[in-house]
């Protein structure tokens, strides 16, 4: 480890120390399992717990690899459910959807945190959100929730150094937004829709894609995917065989086309039209 990383490090264990009693919203992704991870080994067990918002947006997939490593770490859980599609304005899926969003998701955990005598709660983010159009950070400083990882100044990279020192498996994930995120801003966001994405999703890694985004968008032709892949990984999914495979399963699933983005994953890439 570089004396830089070592000293954000350090710092971040200096920041968790003083916080003593701590409930942690915990995706399960690279970044809150990090800052759980340090947190119980830094406080102890008996003073972490995590909380894991469960909803439509929120894969199954994610929900049980959040699940299983609480158990492995033996830090006790709390579901947190919730809908976001009852939440006033979400559905029409505004620009500042995120703020509603978040608002929401950490208000149900702040009360689930209180219910337990946990008054402090830890989340994830890092450097690099501050690089990008992040309207749920609002929410989250206004109802006081704390971010260690920021505090620390630590960036994703770092992340993933410190997560393979720590031998979690988190270390090599592929970084993950809510789908929400997949939706045009201005387009209306159902049940349906999310079920879409997460099972074309779903197929894509099953194929083997290592980070992958499937993006919705409403014509007057039906629902059109759009997906992203790394640029390194185009070449494969244009591959014969697994084209007509994902061609054939995302018209079950109930697009009517579906297109690759030429230019590749990244993350934000539906705030490049505001």
């Amino acid at each position: 480890m570089d004396q830089i990383l070592r000293e954000k490090y350090e710092k971040l264990i200096a920041i968790i120390k003083e916080y003593k009693h701590v409930a942690v919203a915990f995706s399960g992704g690279v970044d809150s399992t990090l800052l759980l991870k340090v947190a119980v080994n830094t406080l102890g067990k008996e003073n972490v717990i995590a909380i894991t918002a469960s909803s439509g947006s929120f894969p199954q997939r994610e929900f049980k690899e959040a699940k299983d490593f609480c158990e492995e770490l033996g830090v006790k859980q709390i579901v947190s459910h919730t809908s976001e599609l009852d939440i006033p304005g979400f559905l029409e899926n505004p620009p500042d959807r995120c703020y509603l969003c978040k608002k929401e998701i950490f208000t149900g955990i702040i009360h689930h945190a209180s219910e337990e005598d946990f008054h402090l709660i830890l989340e994830g983010s890092n450097m690099d959100d501050n690089d990008d159009y992040r309207p749920g950070m609002r929410a989250i400083k206004e109802l006081g929730v704390k971010s260690p990882l920021q505090e620390a100044e630590l960036f994703k990279s770092e992340i993933r150094a410190l997560s393979k020192m720590l031998a979690l498996p988190t270390w090599e994930k592929p970084s993950f937004a809510c789908l929400a995120t997949r939706f045009v801003y201005g387009e209306p966001i159902t049940s349906e829709k999310l079920a879409m994405v997460e099972k074309g999703e779903e197929l894509l890694f099953d194929l083997g894609f290592k980070q992958v985004r499937v993006r919705i968008h409403e014509s007057h032709h039906g629902n059109i995917a759009r997906i992203e892949v790394f640029p390194e990984e185009i070449e494969k999914i244009a591959a014969k065989d697994i084209r007509e495979t994902i061609a054939k399963t995302f018209k079950d699933i109930g697009f009517a086309y579906t297109s690759l983005d030429l230019t590749g994953y990244r993350t934000g890439s539906m705030n490049e039209v505001l």
